[in-house]
């Protein structure tokens, strides 16, 4: 049985090389998209949308991002239907990125599913990892926002502009700052009561 590609360490949080071959070729493909997005005419809508088509792993509907846009690979990117990105959207998706339908990306927000080990002797072999981020439906993330490896955010929350999701966030919250925190339920969702004191359960 042959081992694992590098690609399929990195997919499945394993330890794995960035320098490996076929992890560059493909973030060159990624870059010369996003570039290719970029320089697209104003008016050329079609031409961005099959560009995003061709970046993203899957990509619902109506779905727009503004550029500038910039990933990893993107293809490890899936996207819902009417999912729109603003300016300066940064994906690092050595993961899975599962973004839901209707998600809402403020200016600058940025989705990081990697991670290097702790230990500066560790790290200088060059080997580091990764945690997918998932995005329910219905979800607005502010401005400026970061949401780092590993976290799930619930459908329908909102996070503050500047805000960092260092962990998971349920569904149906308004949720705000450094870390991020729960502050209060969302106008129609569900009863915020079990996160009462706020620390983002």
């Amino acid at each position: 049985m042959s081992s694992p590609s590098m690609r399929q360490r990195m997919l499945a949080g394993e330890p794995y090389r960035a320098d490996d071959p076929e992890l560059v070729a493909l973030r060159r493909r990624a870059t010369r998209l996003c570039a290719a997005h970029a320089a697209a005419a104003p008016e050329d809508d079609a031409g961005r949308t099959a560009i995003l088509a061709e970046l993203f792993g899957s990509l619902g509907p109506g779905a727009e991002v503004t550029a500038p846009f910039r990933c990893d690979y993107g293809a490890h990117v899936t996207a819902g239907e009417r999912f729109y990105a603003n300016f300066g959207c940064v994906i690092l998706d050595v993961a899975p990125v599962r973004i839901g339908d209707r998600v809402l990306l403020g200016p600058n927000v940025q989705i990081y599913t990697a991670t290097h080990p702790l230990d500066a002797a560790e790290r200088a072999t060059g080997w580091e990892s990764g945690a997918p981020v998932t995005i329910g439906d219905d979800v607005w993330i502010g401005g400026g926002a970061i949401v780092l490896p590993g976290v799930t955010i619930g459908d329908g929350a909102v996070i503050g502009a500047g805000s960092v999701v260092t962990k998971d966030l349920p569904a149906g919250v308004i949720a705000a700052g450094n870390p991020c925190r729960v502050l209060k339920p969302a106008p129609g969702g569900p009863d915020a009561a079990g996160w009462a004191n706020g620390d983002g359960r």
